[in-house]
């Protein structure tokens, strides 16, 4: 019998939760949470109780609908916390108080892994994290800014981007982590990363640094950046803001939504064809860099994420990057399958679990 696994994601406004069977997926349901049902909630953390009452009625339902409530883990989306290698990392009392400070920012996927823990309790399985955000494995040249107070940190798509690294391998024949290629996510936020034997070896960080996308401004002219901070037209909360939610194509066009601006360039929007354009040429460019960052030769390009399904704009990058290696597009991305995965590998005994304590500051 394949192991099962339950696989939860939460969001800002939903929480996806998945049971697989193997990789098999056995049912799948997406919970949307309104605006006055998490208004009470001063923080993310604060929403614990809530989502997890949403999660367990769901899981009764199909436990009683269409599977056995047979399940051998379950496992979270991981948070931001601090840097840590890539890998499936088990959830402890100490990772759990960890998610719960929200540093350097809160994030929804902080509870995936306090979500996870505590469904784990009803079977008694072990409850694990996969690949979170903060996964940080960049050599160290790659740290330094030009200001030593500004070092480079390392965030990403990191499971979605790992998960396809894996796909790729699997469909070039070689094993994962003897591969180098360059990996574009393109979705609502863009990583471009250097995925050398195993690692990520450097990012583009998808906010501070590399291509804008549909809402982030991505690097910027830093005098500029000074100026604007320094004008008195913004406060520090509201200049944030215009950085990771509106910038990019949304500031451009008024839409954040690629599939918006394609219909602006049939129609004849001339402004909406350049910014298109624009993207595809600095993710493009970030690839180059990112190409560098490899170190030797690169075995594939991999393109991944929401916005790989616009062939168009794949074509626009690829014609200006294929000569560095191969293309492979993975459009989409299937974060609930890579969480399962994650806990697979482990199940199987194919990887040794992780321990935060391991990685953790020492006070």
């Amino acid at each position: 019998m394949p192991f099962s696994v339950l696989t939860v994601n939460p969001g800002s406004t939903s929480t996806k939760v998945a049971k697989f069977s193997g990789t098999t997926i056995i049912w799948n349901e997406t919970i949307r949470h309104t605006g006055e049902e998490l208004a009470p909630f001063g923080s993310v953390t604060e929403q614990f109780d809530f989502r997890l009452n949403t999660i367990r009625d769901v899981v009764d339902k199909h436990a009683c609908e269409e599977c056995p409530e047979v399940t051998d883990a379950v496992v979270g989306r991981g948070g931001i916390i601090d840097p840590l290698p890539g890998g499936t990392f088990r959830v402890d009392d100490l990772l759990v108080e960890r998610l719960k400070v929200g540093r350097p920012w809160e994030h929804a996927s902080n509870l995936g892994g306090m979500l996870a823990k505590a469904l784990a309790a009803r079977w008694g399985v072990p409850a694990f994290i996969v690949d979170p955000v903060c996964v940080d494995e960049m050599m160290p040249e790659a740290r330094l800014s030009g200001l030593p107070d500004l070092p480079k940190a390392s965030f990403s798509h990191a499971l979605n981007i790992k998960a396809t690294v894996r796909r790729a391998a699997r469909d070039l024949n070689v094993p994962w982590d003897e591969l180098c290629v360059v990996v574009a996510h393109l979705g609502g936020g863009i990583s471009v990363v250097a995925h050398r034997r195993g690692r990520i070896a450097d990012t583009s960080n998808g906010t501070d640094f590399g291509p804008f996308s549909p809402s982030r401004t991505g690097g910027l002219p830093v005098g500029g950046v000074v100026d604007l901070c320094f004008g008195g037209q913004y406060t520090e909360e509201s200049f944030r803001q215009k950085i990771v939610a509106r910038g990019g194509l949304l500031a451009y066009l008024g839409t954040s939504d690629m599939r918006e601006a394609r219909g602006m360039i049939e129609k004849g929007d001339e402004k909406a064809a350049l910014v298109y354009r624009a993207l595809a040429w600095q993710v493009a460019k970030e690839i180059g860099a990112q190409a560098v960052s490899v170190g030797e030769k690169v075995d594939a390009i991999l393109f991944t994420g929401g916005i790989s399904y616009d062939s168009e704009f794949v074509r626009l990058v690829q014609e200006r990057v294929q000569w560095i290696a191969p293309c492979l597009v993975y459009a989409g991305e299937d974060e609930m399958l890579a969480l399962a995965e994650g806990a697979l590998r482990v199940l199987a005994e194919d990887e040794k679990p992780k321990s935060y304590g391991d990685y953790a500051p020492k006070n």
